[in-house]
């Protein structure tokens, strides 16, 4: 199976964060195709594991361990991003100068039902510059257990998972 860990709060200026060291953890643990989608914490890999919250799990327990610091750890299949992608949540929306387009990806279900499964699908207006802190919100409402990542991201790394 191929995957996405979408790993939270990662800052490649930490010198424990950078692309290889986050690789190093993940070849560590018996991935294989161990590689990354630009440096925000997405790292591609292959298991034959099929469960998901177990693979979470472990990642979880190897950063602290390996680096020093604590992520939330969400998976996500190539297939579900595919799925994600083909249902095109932006239809007609740009991501550019005015517009940001970014998906919020939630670890576990949350108890109220989304149009897109355990991910939010968000336009953010970017044109003024009081535009509300949408992260904070998001987090203020589902809590730490979730991770975004724009719709250019998204794309970048099911094209990853795809090759």
């Amino acid at each position: 199976m191929k995957y996405v860990a979408l790993l939270r709060g990662i800052g490649p200026t930490n010198p424990n964060m950078r692309n290889e060291k986050l690789c190093g953890v993940f070849v560590s643990l018996g991935f294989k195709n161990v590689q990354t989608v630009i440096s925000s914490g997405n790292v591609l890999f292959e298991t034959t594991s099929k469960n998901v919250p177990a693979l979470e799990a472990k990642i979880e327990k190897a950063l602290p361990a390996q680096l020093g610091f604590r992520s939330t750890t969400i998976i996500r299949s190539r297939e579900e991003l595919q799925k994600l992608v083909d249902k095109n949540p932006f239809r007609g929306a740009e991501h550019g100068s005015k517009t940001y387009l970014i998906v919020t990806f939630f670890k576990n279900k949350p108890s109220q039902k989304l149009k897109y499964d355990r991910a939010i699908c968000t336009v953010v207006d970017i044109t003024d510059a009081r535009t509300p802190e949408v992260m904070g919100q998001l987090e203020k409402k589902f809590g730490k257990e979730i991770t975004t990542r724009t719709w250019k991201t998204i794309q970048r790394i099911l094209k990853k998972l795809s090759d």
